[in-house]
C-alpha cells in the first residue's frame, strides 16, 4: 500500500506495546511493573468517581509507595494504566465500555481502606484527565517519592466491570491493595448477672422468656422469633416486617453453647447485650430512619462491630443481601452479622495455634456448613 492510500483509508494509528519501554531493542531503560486485578460490583465495591462522595470511598484502593527518584531528577517517573476487561465479549450481551478513569492521592498512615472523610477533605495529587469509554485510560506523571493511594473508578457508581490496573515506574515501586485484610476482634461477652441483680429490662424478659418456655425453661427457634418479634416491635425507631425464621436459627447456632437446639435464659440474656449494640450500630448508619442500611456502609458498621473483610467477601455479602436499591434491611442486616461472627467464632476455636489457617474433613465441613 502506497503512503497516500495509506492517508485516504485511515485516520487514526494506535500502536500497542507491552510496556512503556522503547519500542527498539537497544533501550536501556527496563520499567519495574506492578500488576493487579480487580472488579467493580453494584452494592459494595462500585462507588462511582468523586462526584458520588458517599460511595466513592468503597471503591478498590491500591496503596503506592515510591521509593527512589529517577536517576537524573528527584521525582518519579510512573505510568497509570486502567484497563477494561472482557468488554468485547459482553458485547454480544449488549454491554459496551464503561467510562473509567482514576485518581491519585496522597497515602495516610494507616493501612486500612481510607473513608469517607478523607476523601471530602483531601484533594487528588494526579489523576486521568478525563473519565471516558475506551478500552484503557493511561496517564504518565512525576510524582515525589512517597506513599499514595489509587483509586480507579468508573463514572457511574452501581456500574459493574472487571479490570486491569499496571503501575509503571523507572524506579522500585512497592505497591499493595487495600482493604485485603480479614481478621475479627470479637471479645468475650461478659457474665450475664445473678437474677437478683437483673435490672428492670431484664426482669421484664424474663417474664416474658418464662411464658414461652416450657418446663425444660428454654425457647426453640419460632418461640425465639415470637419473642424478639414482641420485643423489637415496641422499639418504633427499628421499621422492619419482623424476624426471619432463618435468622432466628443463626442465632440460636451462635449463642447454644450446650447443643441443645434450643436457647436457655442465661444465653438470652447474652445474645440481648449483643443485639442492643448492633441495633445502636444499625441506627447509627441508617440515617434516614428508614429501616434501612445502606450495603456501601456495612464494611464500617461490621468493622465497628470488630469484623474486618476484604473486598471479595463484601462483594458476595452486597450480593447476598442488597436489594435492587443498594440497601438492606433490619433482618438481612442481623442475618449478616450473626452468621459471620458465628463462622469467626468457630473458625477461632478451630484455630488453637493462631495461624489463620485450620484443617478439616468433610464431616466436620459439613457440621459447621449446617449450623452457620
Amino acid at each position: 500500500m502506497e503512503f497516500e492510500d495509506f492517508k485516504r483509508n485511515y485516520d487514526k494509528v494506535e500502536i500497542c506495546n507491552m510496556n512503556p519501554d522503547a519500542l527498539d531493542d537497544d533501550t536501556k531503560r527496563n520499567w519495574e511493573v506492578n500488576i493487579f486485578e480487580g472488579n467493580w460490583i453494584r452494592g459494595s465495591t462500585a462507588g462511582g468517581c468523586r462526584n458520588y462522595i458517599d460511595t466513592f470511598w468503597t471503591n478498590p484502593q491500591f496503596k503506592l509507595e515510591l521509593v527512589d527518584a529517577d536517576d537524573d531528577d528527584d521525582v518519579c517517573s510512573v505510568v497509570i494504566a486502567l484497563m477494561q476487561k472482557n468488554r468485547r465479549k459482553l458485547r454480544k450481551e449488549g454491554l459496551d465500555l464503561e467510562t473509567i478513569g482514576f485518581a491519585v492521592y496522597e497515602a495516610p498512615e494507616e493501612d486500612d481502606q481510607v473513608g469517607k472523610d478523607f476523601f471530602r477533605y483531601h484533594p487528588s495529587k494526579a489523576r486521568s484527565r478525563t473519565y471516558i469509554n475506551v478500552r484503557e485510560v493511561s496517564e504518565r506523571f512525576t510524582l515525589p517519592p512517597g506513599k499514595y493511594l489509587l483509586v480507579p473508578t468508573t463514572f457511574q457508581p452501581h456500574h459493574e466491570a472487571d479490570f486491569l490496573i499496571r503501575i509503571f515506574s523507572e524506579k522500585r515501586a512497592d505497591a499493595i491493595e487495600m482493604g485485603s485484610n480479614v481478621d475479627a476482634d470479637l471479645p468475650e461477652p461478659p457474665m450475664p448477672s445473678p437474677p437478683e441483680e437483673e435490672t428492670d429490662e431484664e426482669k421484664g424478659l424474663r417474664r416474658l422468656f418464662e411464658q414461652l418456655a416450657g418446663s425444660d425453661q428454654a425457647i426453640c427457634v419460632r418461640e425465639l422469633q415470637e419473642m424478639l418479634n414482641g420485643v423489637l416491635s415496641r422499639r418504633k425507631e427499628i421499621k422492619f416486617d419482623g424476624l426471619s425464621l432463618s435468622t432466628c436459627h443463626s442465632i440460636i447456632n451462635l449463642m447454644d453453647v450446650d447443643n441443645t437446639g434450643k436457647m436457655e435464659f442465661q444465653e438470652f440474656k447474652v445474645f440481648w447485650d449483643k443485639m442492643k449494640k448492633w441495633i445502636m450500630l444499625f441506627l447509627s448508619f441508617d440515617t434516614d430512619r428508614s429501616g434501612k442500611m445502606s450495603s456501601y456502609e456495612l464494611r464500617t458498621a461490621l468493622s465497628a462491630a470488630g469484623m474486618q473483610l476484604n473486598n471479595k467477601i463484601l462483594q458476595l455479602i452486597g450480593l447476598r443481601f442488597a436489594d435492587d436499591n443498594y440497601d438492606i434491611d433490619f433482618d438481612d442486616y442481623l442475618t449478616c452479622i450473626v452468621r459471620l461472627e458465628n463462622m469467626f467464632r468457630v473458625f477461632q476455636a478451630m484455630d488453637k495455634s493462631n495461624t489463620g489457617r485450620v484443617k478439616m474433613n468433610i464431616m466436620q465441613f459439613l457440621m459447621l456448613s449446617m449450623n452457620v
